[in-house]
């Protein structure tokens, strides 16, 4: 059955067929057959693109003949590469040739007003097999996630306001896995779920739900929240362990967007227990009146205070309004990355009060980034670099660059969708893999 259709047109300059994306939502199962039929007279060894595709884009790709013509519906062309991204698929259409069809542009380099999001843009179908996201149309679907079978169901409902479904969010964390699965190694996962997509009711969850399969690993912790589920202090919360694709895939299902993490890993046991903290992080917040933008001017500062000390920061935005700093440090004490956090914090606040707190309150911070300390204590979670966020777009805490943090003028600069992370970790690879070999002992001073 076709999977997705490999998608190309002309480049209305050279006349060269270039690769535009991809699409497999908004197919029926009958009309998947139809492609098929169609498809399978026009195959072909070798694309027909003037230059390769991405690799990780066409694995398993079935090459056909650049004849066929399709209404694809998209909201964004991307700047680098030109790119349809929220792509649905509405079906071939006869009324035009295929040498006639031209790559749509980005937004940014049309002088005239651009369509509206809606408008169908022709493309010619040129493949099957493509790494689409999957879809069900209300019914199950059994996929094959690393080395298990996961069911999923009702791929099409959408999660965000925008549209982006629940497939779009599997097809994103199935192709962010090997970068994101490196970062919750060992570590208790807290999600959130949006059962009903973002702006529904959702859930924070700790425990392990009902139902969850047998593989998935688990560790049993006491809580070190005041007050537990029940109530009661200290009662034990089994937390999840997400050490395998189909972890995240299972968890996708389950309409998890988000995912957090301590700054800590665990030992499982027996008996289990939780380590020394190995990661120091800064959460940095803007205030009313400020922006992202006030956010990189305190990073740059709180870099090179942390550098003193003999740390080195790694960027992440937390896709959402803000940045993250994180330092992977050595300390035998559970509360000595926060006492050190917040004594930094502070200092930066006396420096320029008018331009940092280091205080919770809401009053205190109009007009100021705030410095969260406090996100290292072992009560707290932070959300995990490469994680989808539950906002009006499927927006993700991605890493950046120290050069990117310096050249940003304008808040839009650092916000990323899960489209935009994958084209960035396939130009710059994992941006936070260095993390670890740059431990250093925590000042204690």
């Amino acid at each position: 059955m076709v999977g997705g259709l490999l998608l190309g047109a002309h480049d209305p300059d050279s006349g060269d067929l270039v690769y535009i994306g991809d699409v497999g939502t908004g197919m029926s199962t009958a009309e998947r057959a139809r492609l098929q039929t169609q498809l399978e007279p026009l195959a072909r060894t070798q694309h027909p693109f003037t230059d390769d595709p991405p690799p990780a884009d066409i694995r398993g790709a079935r090459w056909v003949d650049p004849v066929l013509v399709g209404n694809v519906l998209y909201r964004q062309v991307t700047r680098n590469g030109g790119r349809l991204r929220h792509t649905a698929w509405r079906g071939l259409r006869d009324d035009k040739a295929a040498r006639d069809v031209t790559a749509p542009l980005p937004r940014s380099q049309i002088e005239a007003a651009p369509p509206a999001p809606d408008t169908p843009t022709e493309t010619a179908a040129l493949a099957q097999g493509s790494p689409e996201p999957p879809t069900s149309s209300g019914t199950k679907i059994t996929v094959q996630a690393g080395a298990r079978q996961l069911t999923l169901s009702n791929l099409d409902k959408p999660l965000y306001p925008d549209g982006f479904t629940k497939g779009e969010v599997i097809h994103y964390i199935s192709h962010i896995a090997p970068v994101l699965l490196p970062h919750l190694a060992g570590r208790p996962i807290t999600v959130i779920r949006f059962p009903d997509g973002v702006g529904g009711e959702q859930f924070f969850e700790k425990n392990v739900p009902r139902g969850a399969p047998d593989w998935l690993p688990t560790v049993t912790l006491p809580s070190t929240s005041s007050r537990s589920r029940h109530g009661a202090r200290g009662e034990p919360i089994e937390y999840p362990l997400f050490e395998e694709l189909a972890a995240l895939v299972w968890a996708a299902n389950m309409a998890t967007l988000e995912i957090h993490v301590p700054q800590y890993t665990v030992d499982v046991g027996p008996p289990p227990a939780r380590r020394p903290p190995d990661r120091l992080v800064f959460d940095l917040d803007p205030g009313p009146g400020t922006s992202i933008v006030d956010c990189c001017r305190v990073a740059e500062r709180l870099q090179h205070a942390l550098a003193d000390d003999g740390l080195t920061a790694f960027a992440t935005t937390s896709g959402s309004k803000g940045l993250q700093l994180y330092c992977a440090i050595d300390t035998a004490d559970p509360t000595a990355p926060s006492a050190y956090a917040k004594r930094l914090a502070q200092r930066l606040a006396r420096e320029t009060p008018d331009r940092v707190t280091a205080v919770m309150t809401k009053a205190q911070r109009t007009g100021r980034v705030f410095i969260d300390w406090s996100q290292n204590n072992p009560a707290k979670t932070t959300i995990t670099p490469y994680s989808l966020r539950g906002r009006d777009q499927p927006t993700v805490a991605t890493p950046v660059t120290w050069a990117e943090i310096q050249a940003c003028s304008r808040p839009d600069r650092l916000v990323f969708t899960a489209d935009d992370v994958l084209e960035r970790v396939a130009e710059h690879g994992d941006l936070f893999a260095g993390l670890c070999a740059t431990r250093a002992p925590l000042p204690t001073d």
